[in-house]
This record gives C-alpha cells, structure tokens and sequence, in this order.
C-alpha cells in the first residue's frame, strides 16, 4: 500500500529523533512507528501561526528552508523521503517510484503534516507491504539513512541514483544565517531491478564519487550563497514563477509589501554546483532543492575590547569551464574563464543579534584567466609549456561577452590588475598582456566615458626581484585607488564620524562622496559599484597576494564604516592583519588544491621578504607536486569533473569519456554560442544604460516564489537551536570560529588592540601547532628578515633591460619601504624594555589604603565562595548553574569601622539627574530638545549645506 493519504491523521511523535553533535552533525533519525513514543503530553505544540515577522520595514525576508532533517525509508515498490522542520512539528513526504529504471518518477503531494499525522502515515505504508499478515513491524517498511538536504538525482547508462547530505558542520554565521560545510554524503542506488548492469557503470559511478562531495561544498536553508550581500539585502522587483511566461513587477502584485511577505531569489547558476543533479525537479517544492556551492568559505572574530566583528570569506568558484590548470586556460565562447572565482569580504557587527538590525558591510572582487582564446601545449613534458593565442579575435568577442556578464552583475567600474609578465628576452607570459591590452583597448571604443573597463598593469614578478624590492607597498597603492572607485557596501546609513572635515581633508576622496557622484539619493548610504578583476597566468599565487592586498584596503574601509576604527587604515603586524593574512593563504592553498594541484608556491611572506630560508625547500616541493599533478593526473580529473557537473553525459551505443582523444575536452567546453543579430560595436547589454554604474541584476532582481511571512520561530530556531541542549563552550562563536584574542594576540601583552603593531610576533596559535609557524620560528635572523636571498621560482628568462616604470618609486612607497625594515642591530633593552618605557611609570611599593582595599577584595572572593568551574564536571553531565553547595554563612570581613571610607564613590547630583532624566523619559516620552542640543543640531544641517 504504497499511495500517500488524502486524509490528515492524529499523530504523535518524539522530539528526540533528530539527534545532532556540537561540531560534525550526523543524521540518525528513525520514523518508524515501534519506535515512537506513544506519549500525548510529550507532543510538540504546532508554531503560533499569527505570530509573523514585525510590521512592514521596507525589507523583504529571504524564506529559510524549513525542512531541514530527512530520513529515506524504502519499499520494495518506492522510496519515501520524509522531511520535517528542526522542531518535527510540520513534515513533507516526497515518494520516488523504484519500478522504472530510465525515468525518475517523483511525486511530491505539497502537504504539510503534523508528528501525529506522519507517524501514521507511515505505519500504514508499513502495514500495507507486509507480505505477510501478522508479521512485526518494519517489515514492511525499512529505513536507509537519515540526512540533513537533498543533493540531487544522477543517472549514468542504467538506474538514477539519489544523493543526501549525511553529515555537516557549521563554518559561518551571516547575521541569522547559518552556513554549513558538507561533511559526508551517501548515493543510494534507486531501482529494484536487479539485473546486468552495463560494464561501464561501476567505471562511471567511481569517476562521480572521485569529486568528494566533503572537500570544500558550502550550503545555507536561509542565505543565497550563490550571490552577494548587496545583492541577497535588496528588495525583489520581478516575481517569475514556473507557471510564468514573462516576470511581473512585485509592485503590480496586490498586497505583496514586505512585511507580508518573504521570497526565495533566482539562484545564479554558474556557482550552483548541483545545478545538474537538480535539472529533473521541476515539480517538486523548494523546500527540497538546497544549492550547493564550491569553493572556500572561513570566518573569524576580531575582537575589538569585547566587541566582536565577524569577518568572513566566501569564494564562489565557478562551474562554467570549470576544470584543471594546464586544460582551462583563457575562455570559452560565451565569455566563461577558467578558475573563475568570486571573492567576498563580509565584516559583520556580531554584537547585534537581530537581522533585522543588522550592521554588515562586504567588498566584493574576483580572479579569472586572461578572457581570450588562448592554451599551453602540453604534448611535450616541459616545466613551462609555451603559450599559444589559438584564435585572434579583431572584435574580441569573447572577452566582450566576459566583461558583459560584469557589468551585468556588479555594474561599472571594471577594474582590471594584470599582474602577468611585461618585459621578457623571450616571449612567454607578455603575449597574453599584448592580447589582452589591445582587447581592452577596443571594447572601451563603445562605451561611455565614465563606464570604460580601466586597465591596470603590474609587473610583480620583475618588481620582486629588484633590489629594494616593496611589492605590498605598490599593490597597496593600487588597491586603495581601486577600492575609492568601486566602493562598498554597507547596510545601514553612514555614522556621522565618516562626515568630519578633519577625516575629508586627509582623505581627498573617500567612498561617501563616490556614492553620491554615482547617485544623489545614497548620499550618506555605501553601495559597491564595478568590480576589481586580478589575473596572473594561473590566478593562484601572485594573484592571491594581490587580493590580500585589496582585502586588506577595503577591510580598513569596512570597519571604519562600522564605526570600530578612526581612519580607514591598518597596518602590517597587526593581530587584524595577520589573521586577514590567514585566510586568504588559506583561501589560496584551497583555491590552488583545486586547479592546480598543490598548495600555494609563492606565499604573501614571500613578497613581504620575511618567508624564511626554510620555505625554499617547501617551495621546491609545492613546484614539484603541481607538475607531477598536472602532467600525470590532470586529465583524469577533468574527466571526472565534467561527468559531475552534466557536461557529459553518459550514452548508450556511444564511446565512454575515457576512450575519447585528447582533444575532446575542447570541443565539449567550446561549443560555438548562437549567432547574435546585433552590430559587432554593440558588444555590451543596451539595458545596462539604465542602471549603471549600478548592477543590471540588482535592478531587476526576479524572485522565483513569494510566500506569507514566515512565523519568527521558524527563523530564530534555525540560527539558536533551543530544542537541542547545548554547552556554551560548546557553541560555535566560542568554539570553532578564529578568535583575534585567542589565536592571534602574544601570550604576554598590555595592548589589547587588534590593531596595535606588535614588535614581538608571540602569537598563542604558533604555539600550539601550524606548519607555517614552525617556519617561521625557524628563522634564525631575529630581524624578522629573510636570510634568504630570493625564494622565488619564477622564470628568471627575463633579465634583458628593465622597467622604468616598476623600478621608479615615489617618496611614500620608499619610507613604507623603510618601516618595514630593521637597522639589524638588536640590544637587551629593544627586546626587554623596562616597566617604565613601556607604562610610562614605575614600580613602587602601594601604599598603607590600597593595601587595605586589597585585603578587603581579597577577603570578600574567598568567602563568596568556589569560582564557577572550579569543580571538576564530568564531559557527559550538565550540572545545573543553581545546583551549588549551600556555603556556611561567615561574618562579614570588613569592620563596621571602614564603611566611613565608602568602598563606592558617592553618586553626584549630575549623575543622579541624567538618571532621573532617563527614567521620566522611559514613562512619559522624550522632552523638547534644549536650545544647546537644537544649536548643534543647525550646526550640523549647515555642514552639509556648506559642502555642497
């Protein structure tokens, strides 16, 4: 009996089927109705379905995925897929048909039911295939696994198979919103036949299960991760339903205000991951198609006395011509290049809990090859394989349809940095800067003046290996033009420090005045406008030098719009730029993992000239297993990636991806694009007039559902979990996430600024474990200097003549060079100052009164009682914070005689007036302004007047 109930049943259900760990959470879940408890008073009361989001704020909520625990039980008919909220007060039941093999037949009835109305459900489908009568329970029906989303279906030459995410863990927090790490998955093969399958199937089923799910595959019920902050906080304008022929505008639609209601957006494909598995649910709800990204997200917390600042980085690498180093090189014909990748930069006030009062800022930049059509002859084994543009393109049609889609999604300006070689005795990397620059060139004939793709070169190769080299001083020179120019964007309207004329006339042009030259009405609001684009040949090693570089510059932006630093500037040595500086190494070993092969060669210390002599050897090593990968196993992987991402699929009576020649990889990622009917000058959208400089996608932003509100609780339990028992140390912002106080700050310090030089580079972290550290310790000049003299394995072919304009410095970039060098002479006092250089004052003995005030502190803590967490409490129990041992009442240890000295100041008339003031502004609403506050008050007004 294998047909879903039209009929709502009572039902009643534990809570406790979902159970989950603290770090890697595991599904293990069992619906089956012998293990239920049969218990009314234990039932989950349904949510208050009244009880909606706040009035109508201007901003429409993006809809959180309720069902986010599923468990597969299986007939020998059918497959049932249950789904249900967190709380397993509402649950879906999704029904796969098992009978067919070569189609995937899913039903999915859309009904919600309750604990009690699903367990019998599901004792009815047990009872109903039972082959016997009388037989025990769960005969009949049988459970698979328990899962946490639903990855897709995929099929190769016999049955589908379906993938579930078994296993997570939390690696980031947006606001509310949670983002999760795929940590295990499990495919279960669908059909019940069991007949021969093809001989090629388990070839093809091991090629997919190669791409390991678990290695760097991001997730969110809540967050679109698939587009940007600015984007995912701007309100919808269309909404276009599968039943849609055309969008309609939401303003058109009757009473869709946003407090109303809440909207799942139009995921952009190129960084759904699973885009191919999901291709065959059309008809089922969204509820069950969870996007899944690839690439690298991490977080840390820079604490700022107390007040945390979550900074968090989300790279989205692209699926389109997706593929391995020597093999995607330059574009494809629809503008797609290879390791492509879209960086984030959020910088979020954690000390606001609400998402609604959110205060984030982020800064969004990306790397991709150099978009012409260009490839490396890899026929011969040679460390360096020579360039070759395959095909000239007079109206660079290809990088044209590349910088389109920018402009589409970020707007204008584009800024482009190539870092790739300028000036070498043999041609090599400078034919693709000839190339690229005389594209460049031609595009911006047909764009207005203020929108043209600007263009930006930097030898970094050639300026390294100058004697006085000072790589991070220029790249920091172009980043903080380029940062001023795009902008970024922040979620609330800017505090009125960012106004001051002292902070305006040490920084000639800062982002308040760019965001009103591009629009009136965000006069005081930051909007990121246009994008910064990096490339080097690979886009892995200089290139992420260069984005730490832009990061570091517009992280210095994004706190001083969150009101955390004074001026927009922060400095080398800082516990905020380290940290800065190990996620991006660490998004850079990932990001080079995954195209390349090996973890970064060339690392941010190296251009720094502080990598020690010991990183030479690593370097060699890194150099070695990239070749090794990419002549020996490159081909492999391709193959395997384009069966998982759909772009081969699978055929019977055609020859396996295997067999085909080697250039069959070329021909399937460059199809020829459909011949448009347009003027070879009209490269770009004609839309893109009407909202640049802004993005085209922000403004017309579609939405592909629009439903009521969510209730609060179905939001507040996705991000708090108040049905699971959790230890506080346990939780994520305490346990998991990098803390600038924890891990950065030296054991023995007296500033606790994450924004303080530190001269000593003690940091708690080196201590307990990282490789990187332990070469650092290595080191033996204490200088901080490398004893090395260059660790560089760039081609050193280029040694005919010199740039003028790479080996010119400017005044500025000479005495950052100097700051960041030593004299090398070291003495006792520089490495052990006195207590009175460091604290301005020195030891002497207290005096007769402190000592009294001490002895009565110190005797108040030893009879309040044991500290919390003295005892020892064993891992498994959670003692109550009430259950403590009633102490014996003791006298009180300060005389009666010392309350003449008040352990307290008295409270004075002012402060008790302020008081007072507050208190009857509480009960009876604020007072009219005095004429000091209204005086400052046209002070301000008259600013503003002023300056424009």
């Amino acid at each position: 009996m294998d047909s879903l109930s039209d009929k709502k049943m009572d039902v009643s259900t534990s809570s406790s089927l979902f159970m989950e760990g603290n770090v890697v959470e595991s599904a293990d879940i069992d619906l089956m109705a012998e293990q239920i408890v049969h218990d009314e008073d234990r039932m989950e009361k349904p949510h208050d379905a009244n009880k909606k989001m706040p009035s109508d704020t201007g901003q429409y909520a993006m809809k959180v995925k309720a069902t986010q625990r599923m468990a597969l039980y299986q007939t020998k008919s059918k497959f049932y897929l249950v789904g249900s909220n967190n709380t397993q007060t509402s649950f879906r039941v999704l029904k796969i048909d098992r009978s067919e093999s070569k189609t995937l037949d899913i039903s999915d009835d859309r009904t919600l039911y309750n604990a009690r109305e699903i367990r019998d459900l599901l004792t009815m489908i047990d009872v109903g295939n039972r082959s016997k009568i009388g037989q025990k329970m769960g005969s009949g029906l049988t459970k698979s696994v328990s899962a946490f989303g639903l990855v897709g279906f995929v099929r190769f030459l016999d049955g589908f198979y379906i993938i579930l995410i078994t296993k997570r863990r939390k690696v980031g927090l947006i606001g509310q919103h949670t983002i999760y790490k795929v940590e295990d998955t499990s495919m279960i093969y669908i059909p019940n036949e069991y007949k021969e399958q093809h001989p090629d199937e388990q070839r093809y089923l091991k090629m997919f299960q190669a791409t390991d799910l678990s290695s760097n595959f991001y997730f969110s019920y809540s967050y679109d991760l698939t587009h940007t902050l600015q984007y995912n906080m701007s309100n919808p304008v269309f909404l276009q339903q599968n039943d849609m022929p055309e969008p309609v505008r939401l303003s058109d639609v009757d009473g869709a205000t946003s407090g109303n209601f809440c909207y799942i957006s139009r995921y952009q494909d190129k960084f759904v991951w699973n885009h191919h598995l999901l291709k065959d649910l059309h008809d089922i709800d969204s509820e069950w198609k969870l996007p899944i990204i690839h690439g690298f997200v991490d977080q840390a917390n820079v604490s700022i006395y107390g007040k945390p600042v979550y900074v968090t980085l989300i790279a989205r690498r692209s699926r389109l011509f997706a593929g391995t180093r020597f093999l995607k090189r330059g574009a494809n014909y629809d503008g797609d290049t290879g390791n492509e990748v879209e960086t984030e930069q959020i910088a979020s006030d954690a000390s606001i809990g609400s998402d609604s009062l959110s205060n984030c800022t982020s800064f969004v930049h990306m790397r991709g090859s150099v978009p012409t059509q260009w490839a490396q002859d890899i026929s011969k084994i040679q460390p360096k394989p020579p360039i070759i543009i395959e095909t000239t393109e007079p109206f660079a049609s290809t990088a044209g349809r590349h910088f389109n889609q920018l402009l589409e999604r970020h707007g204008s300006p584009i800024i482009v940095i190539n870092l790739v070689k300028k000036r070498e005795s043999r041609k090599h990397e400078s034919l693709l800067s000839e190339e690229f620059v005389k594209q460049i060139s031609y595009l911006n004939q047909f764009l207005p003046g203020k929108d043209k793709i600007q263009y930006i070169h930097f030898d970094m190769a050639r300026c390294n290996k100058a004697k006085e080299a000072n790589v991070m001083g220029r790249l920091s020179n172009i980043a903080y033009q380029c940062v001023k120019q795009t902008g970024i964007f922040h979620s609330k309207p800017t505090p009125f420090v960012h106004l001051q004329k002292s902070w305006q006339s040490k920084h000639k042009v800062d982002l308040i005045k760019a965001s009103k030259e591009k629009d009136e009405s965000l006069a005081y609001q930051m909007r990121q406008t246009g994008i910064i684009r990096t490339n080097c040949v690979d886009c892995l090693d200089r290139t992420n030098t260069a984005q730490f570089a832009i990061g570091k510059c517009a992280l210095a932006f994004q706190l001083h719009a969150l009101g955390v630093l004074k001026e927009p500037q922060l400095e080398f040595d800082t516990d905020c730029v380290r940290m800065l500086e190990e996620m991006y190494e660490d998004q850079g070993d990932t990001l080079a993992l995954q195209y390349g092969g090996s973890a970064l060669v060339h690392r941010i210390k190296t251009y720094r000239k502080l990598a020690p002599w010991t990183s030479k050897g690593n370097d060699i090593m890194q150099t070695m297993r990239r070749y090794y990968s990419n002549t020996l196993s490159d081909a492999e992987k391709q193959n395997t990636m384009n069966v998982f991402l759909g772009i081969f699929v699978p055929e019977h009576g055609k020859p396996p991806i295997w067999e085909k020649d080697f250039n069959f990889d070329y021909y399937l990622h460059h199809q020829k694009a459909l011949r448009e009917y347009k003027p070879l000058t009209q490269w770009w959208n004609p839309e893109l007039l009407e909202f640049l400089p802004f993005s085209l996608d922000i403004g017309r932003k579609t939405c592909t559902e629009l439903s009521r509100a969510q209730s609060i609780n179905d939001i507040t339990d996705d991000y708090y979990h108040p049905f699971e028992l959790t230890v506080l140390q346990d939780l994520f912002a305490f346990a998991e996430i990098n803390h600038s106080v924890r891990d950065y700050m030296p054991n023995c310090t007296t500033d606790f600024s994450p924004f303080s030089v530190r001269v000593r580079l003690g940091k708690k972290r080196e201590e307990m474990s990282s490789a990187k550290a332990n070469l650092l310790l290595k080191n033996p000049n204490l200088a901080g200097k490398s004893t090395s003299s260059n660790t560089s394995t760039e081609d050193d072919s280029d040694q005919s003549g010199s740039d003028s304009s790479d080996s010119e410095r400017s005044e500025s970039e000479l005495d950052s060079l100097e700051g960041e060098t030593t004299s090398g002479y070291i003495s006792f006092e520089s490495v052990f100052p006195s207590f009175e250089s460091v604290y301005g004052s020195a030891l002497v003995a207290p005096n007769k009164e402190d000592m009294q005030l001490y002895r009565r502190n110190a005797a108040l803590s030893r009879d309040s009682g044991p500290l919390p967490g003295s005892r020892t409490v064993s891992a498994n129990a959670v003692p109550h914070p009430l259950a403590r041992p009633i102490l014996r009442p003791r006298a009180c240890p300060i005389p009666v005689h010392d309350y003449d000295h008040c352990l307290l100041p008295p409270i004075s008339d002012e402060s008790l007036k302020i008081y007072e003031n507050y208190i009857k502004v509480g009960e009876q609403g604020p007072n009219e302004p005095s004429e000091e506050t209204l005086e400052i008050y046209r002070n301000y007004v008259n600013m503003f007047k002023n300056n424009n």
